[in-house]
């Protein structure tokens, strides 16, 4: 087939005359530079206000002018010490988890995949877990907690990939139950983990469990968004790759991709995200699922607008996420993982029934 026939069916997520992959319609998905620039722009510029909300708002009040005039004041301290790590956390964090779904989506043809309901973002923390024990007791540095978070990610993606394969082929709904079972696995290593270590330890295992952005560092920052950008960038580069797998695996292998290879690539790319983020934020579950199917209807199902679309469009929704944890019960404060969880649920039940009625497979 010839280089333009290729790019043509990569523009094209579905071949439906009326619909295209997840119910987007086609004049949507067709992309040009304008589009982009405006979709995009336009996701940045509400990232932007999310996140200053986010910096002004909490469940104690400062005052801004008297936090950037005088240093030694504790609004200075809140601010640029406890509020502004934060929320930059929150937006790292979101940006990986609603890049994540959106691959995964893609890569299994299933809306309902994303690290969580994949079993994923819980072995990610069950690595996390460990580690944080074996820190303790044998003195470990702490960069042992993200690498062991990888590595169990890792795992888990690879068990529940092969697991969820029928005659060679990916089943949609043996994947999401293979994923339901590794949840219920990893959780019960963790809470078998809980029940033996201290009380210190114990509420450390809690924070991994409910997920949470409680008292992040700048550096924190700085490494868990290094380690996303370059497994976001590596996710970009086979955006190409991921339209066509959302076609099936013999379309996309007749037009020109490596299965089997874009498939290990995309894999290791999202476990290395997973296992980065969640090794700081515990496990935040539905990120990556009600964001990346939210911008999939309402632009489109090219991966090359969705990715970064996915990215910014994450990092607001939980920032405002945490921004709402901080605020409704002050000066107290929820676990954010609370709050995605409350909008999860229902989001996940209602994709459940609406693709239980039109067919999983996509």
């Amino acid at each position: 087939m010839t280089e333009p026939a290729k790019v043509s069916a990569a523009r094209a997520p579905h071949p439906s005359s009326e619909e295209g992959w997840a119910g987007a319609p086609i004049e949507q998905a067709y992309l040009t530079r304008k589009r982009m620039a405006v979709v995009l722009g336009s996701l940045a510029v509400a990232l932007a206000a999310v996140c200053a909300l986010g910096v002004l708002f909490g469940s104690v009040k400062i005052d801004f002018v008297r936090a950037i005039a005088q240093p030694s004041s504790p609004d200075h301290a809140i601010l640029f010490a406890a509020r502004m790590p934060r929320v930059l956390m929150g937006a790292v964090v979101g940006a990986i988890l609603a890049a994540v779904g959106a691959a995964l989506q893609a890569l299994v043809r299933n809306p309902l995949a994303e690290g969580g309901t994949l079993g994923i973002s819980s072995g990610a923390a069950f690595g996390a877990i460990v580690a944080l024990v074996v820190s303790y007791r044998f003195g470990a540095g702490p960069a042992v907690v993200p690498i062991a978070g990888f590595a169990a990610a890792m795992i888990s993606t690879l068990a529940v990939y092969r697991l969820g394969q029928m005659h060679g082929r990916i089943e949609p709904f043996s994947l999401l139950l293979v994923g339901v079972i590794f949840n219920t696995f990893w959780s019960a290593l963790i809470l078998l983990i809980n029940s033996v270590v201290n009380l210190y330890q114990t509420r450390s295992i809690l924070f991994w469990l409910v997920g949470s952005l409680e008292a992040p560092t700048y550096r924190e920052v700085a490494l868990v968004g290094a380690l996303g950008a370059g497994g976001f960038l590596w996710l970009v580069w086979h955006a190409r790759d991921m339209n066509l797998l959302s076609l099936g695996d013999d379309p996309a292998r007749d037009l020109g991709v490596e299965v089997d290879t874009a498939r290990r690539s995309i894999f290791i790319a999202t476990s290395l995200m997973i296992g980065a983020a969640v090794s700081v934020s515990g496990m935040i579950g539905f990120v990556g699922l009600i964001v990346p199917h939210i911008l999939r209807l309402a632009f489109g199902a090219d991966h090359r607008l969705l990715l970064p679309a996915s990215l910014l469009t994450g990092a607001a929704f939980l920032v405002a996420a945490d921004l709402a944890a901080r605020v409704l019960i002050a000066p107290g404060e929820l676990p954010v993982g609370v709050i995605t969880a409350l909008c999860g649920g229902p989001f996940f039940i209602y994709l459940l029934r609406r693709e239980g009625h039109q067919g999983i497979a996509i």
